[in-house]
């Protein structure tokens, strides 16, 4: 049976009115994870929340915590009150909602470990743990069984949330986030989300929000090579980048490499490849993706007959100092394209 897919469009206009206009009680709030995505993730959140919450951040990293800390200190009035914490059991102990924003699996698996073995205190209604990672959804399972079986009686949800947009995205609060859980706390887990984001896609039980990120992402690694070796192509041809674009873009080669994150620098002036490859998707982060989607169709006996072709590619180019640590479109640079 196919999972709904249902789009939830912001309402904070009207969260914030209620924030003012409806007594409420006082919700404490824990963000774990502060890279790139995880700090301006929580940066968001704790300026939409309400003076009388509480958010607790902790990464392993104390200088990006106390820098975050005193962002939102200096914003205080108009959002919820931060402190820093020493791990992530501390940041935990008294939130009703848990964030999480960590790279790997193994780090997901770890930190759950410490805050489940972490004196959590009871909450009036159940404690809800956020996962916004992009791990394999066997992983996540593994998670949401451990928070089950340490908070039992339903005392514990876990959500997998994973995100779209970027750095970018994540600091503008206009990410999409594909969340993977039951329908009964879609309403409960779609404000908090929508706080950090712009829409919400309900993709079905817990672990179909990541199914999904990773067949888009695998999706997005394939349509990338392509796009550099089709442009490489047309620019060794002759063909002037821009009116190769123009023609692939209204045309049925169409697709976000080729019209929003062009490889070929100059083509989009806002795209990372005009500015040398910096920001945007790591190519690292691609990599770790695309083995991510490889690993979960395993398991799934699906077949990927180009995964491993492409992630060759991924893993070449991001030995190559010239493409370490750029946009993932830094392809097109590693095939010998023309800049």
């Amino acid at each position: 049976m196919k999972p709904t897919v249902r789009l939830w469009k912001p309402v904070l206009q009207a969260q914030r009115r209620a924030f003012s206009t409806s007594p409420r009680r006082l919700d404490n709030y824990a963000f774990i994870g502060l890279g790139q995505m995880g700090y301006q993730m929580a940066r968001n959140l704790q300026a939409k929340l309400a003076p009388s919450d509480t958010i607790r951040v902790f990464d392993i990293n104390t200088a990006a915590a106390e820098k975050l800390a005193q962002e939102m200190k200096a914003q205080q009035a108009g959002g919820a009150v931060a402190e820093v914490v020493s791990s992530a059991a501390d940041a935990s102990r008294e939130a009703d909602t848990v964030v999480t924003c960590l790279p790997e699996p193994q780090h997901v698996k770890a930190t759950y470990e410490a805050i489940l073995k972490g004196k959590l205190l009871a909450r009036s209604k159940p404690r809800l743990f956020i996962d916004c990672s992009t791990i394999d959804p066997s992983s996540s399972r593994e998670v949401a069984a451990a928070v089950a079986s340490a908070l039992p009686d339903g005392q514990g949800n876990f959500v997998d949330a994973p995100m779209s947009g970027g750095v970018v995205g994540a600091t503008a609060g206009t990410l999409t986030f594909m969340m993977g859980t039951s329908e009964s706390l879609v309403g409960r887990v779609e404000p908090i989300l929508l706080r950090m984001g712009k829409r919400v896609l309900h993709c079905g039980p817990q672990g179909a929000g990541l199914s999904a990120k990773l067949a888009n992402n695998y999706l997005l690694a394939i349509e990338n090579i392509a796009t550099a070796e089709a442009m490489n192509l047309g620019v060794k041809w002759g063909l002037d980048p821009k009116v190769l674009a123009n023609v692939i873009n209204v045309s049925t080669g169409k697709c976000w490499p080729s019209e929003v994150n062009n490889p070929v620098p100059g083509v989009v002036e806002t795209s990372p490849a005009s500015r040398d490859y910096s920001g945007g998707f790591g190519i690292g982060l691609m990599r770790k993706d695309l083995r991510l989607a490889m690993l979960a169709a395993k398991e799934a006996d699906a077949q990927l007959p180009l995964a491993e072709k492409a992630s060759e590619v991924y893993e070449t180019a991001e030995k190559e100092e010239r493409c370490k640590g750029r946009d993932f479109s830094v392809v097109y640079r590693w095939l010998g394209g023309k800049e």
